[in-house]
């Protein structure tokens, strides 16, 4: 097949089952990684052309991931860094070296991909079974990353660890960001059960390093670590102190490890939860021997992420946030609040999907916010927001709660309550801020 545009080649891939729109149960029909290790064995395993950082967690991945690739790239290695989901363009998931992959070798890369699923064929005891989307999106990131020459290639999990697509590699290190109640109808019910399902991407002698964490969570991953024998590095047990605090230059951060040395940085992207996941990030370098104290510092300064904390725009200030779980949404209105204390004019836009922790999550909101706007967060996946709109409403009938699901109107709705001296706040799933983003940008 010949594609001759990256839309084209999105449509190709979702024409597959889409696990990403699931929030129920595992089965074993889709949930494997036989099938990946074979579609992996049919192209030549291209995962084995570079070196590779691989990422789990319940939050602060993403981030983590992006921090650790800037730092890659700046000591002059060439690096991929795969993603998901994306908050405006499917390209976001596909990144080398800070920035989109070129044009042509995502066009080149998709032909041979497709050209390859042609004559792919996997059997199991229920009959032939078609890969799925991640799968595909998978491959394709580890063919590109190949054909691109990338030296290193940092991965982001899409769901879980133990079955996620990704665990089919082999890095050189591990990193498991804090961990959370989510996905609990697939990942387990319990802080136990999901780090159980995220540990199992620590390999055999691999080392890996591990973020804030619950007594719970850490206590799963020091076992797997045993298990494996790997060496565990935990931000815990490595740090002295850290403080930080949101301004509107950025995250000033200040570090005191238990060697003796401070670091003090001011990151681009703001809000207390990126000073962690740099803190984590820089604990991983450095005891890789992937640190240069002239070079990777500036770079984690630099680096972005879309859809973390972003003003995207002025009178009101508009931020969007992909936060869409309790801890997160709790970090993100602690940094938002001491940006904007005043809550007379502070105004949130808030939608969550199904599976999300709704009781104290809206709590938070509510605590945090006099006016609020339910809206979608997209069609991607299942929500009910009559449902969020009358659990706040039955909390707090005397404050002022609006129910829009046209994201559109939402946002008319909430700058007319903001004013131009007011502020914005998008938060609850990455589909809802990735929505209001291009709107505001007119895409």
């Amino acid at each position: 097949m010949h594609f001759n545009t990256f839309d084209d080649v999105v449509a190709f891939m979702e024409g597959f089952t889409n696990l990403e729109r699931q929030v129920d149960h595992y089965t074993v029909r889709t949930y494997r990684l036989d099938r990946m290790r074979s579609l992996l064995d049919h192209f030549g395993h291209p995962e084995y052309a570079y070196k590779k950082l691989h990422i789990a967690g319940s939050k602060g991945k993403g981030s983590t991931s992006s921090y650790l690739a800037s730092g890659l790239q700046a000591l002059g290695y060439k690096t991929g860094l795969y993603l998901s989901p994306h908050l405006l363009d499917y390209r976001e998931r596909f990144m080398v070296d800070g920035g989109f992959a070129p044009e042509e070798a995502l066009l080149k890369t998709a032909d041979a991909l497709s050209d390859g699923l042609e004559d792919f064929h996997f059997q199991d005891e229920w009959g032939e079974a078609r890969p799925t989307t991640f799968e595909l999106y998978t491959t394709f990131a580890f063919l590109l990353f190949k054909n691109l020459r990338c030296d290193w290639a940092v991965l982001e999990t899409g769901l879980g660890g133990r079955l996620d697509a990704t665990n089919t590699v082999i890095p050189e290190a591990s990193i498991l960001c804090p961990i959370e109640k989510e996905h609990t109808k697939i990942l387990g019910d319990t802080i136990e059960k999901i780090a159980i399902e995220k540990s199992k991407i620590i390999k055999p002698g691999k080392p890996v390093f591990v973020g804030l964490e619950t007594e719970d969570a850490f206590r799963v991953f020091a076992q797997e670590a045993k298990d494996q024998g790997s060496a565990l590095y935990s931000l815990s047990g490595s740090l002295k102190a850290m403080e930080y605090k949101t301004t509107f230059e950025g995250e000033k951060v200040h570090l005191i490890w238990n060697d003796g040395k401070e670091d003090r940085f001011t990151l681009s992207m703001i809000g207390e939860v990126q000073a962690q996941n740099c803190a984590l990030s820089l604990l991983t370098l450095r005891t890789l021997g992937l640190y240069d104290e002239e070079k990777t510092m500036p770079a984690l300064e630099a680096n972005k992420l879309p859809g973390r904390f972003e003003k995207i725009a002025e009178k009101p200030a508009l931020y969007v946030d992909g936060a869409h779980t309790n801890n997160s949404i709790r970090a993100l209105l602690h940094s938002y609040c001491t940006l904007y204390p005043d809550k007379e004019n502070n105004v949130v836009i808030y939608g969550a999907l199904l599976d999300k922790d709704h009781a104290h999550m809206t709590r938070q909101i509510l605590d945090a916010f006099d006016h609020v706007v339910v809206s979608t967060p997209g069609t991607y996946k299942k929500s009910d927001i009559g449902a969020i709109y009358g659990m706040m409403v039955q909390e707090e009938p005397k404050k002022d709660i609006r129910l829009e699901p046209d994201n559109r109107k939402a946002l008319e709705l909430a700058r007319t309550i903001a004013g131009k001296e007011g502020s914005i706040l998008v938060c609850g799933s990455f589909y809802l801020s990735g929505a209001i983003d291009r709107i505001v940008k007119g895409l």
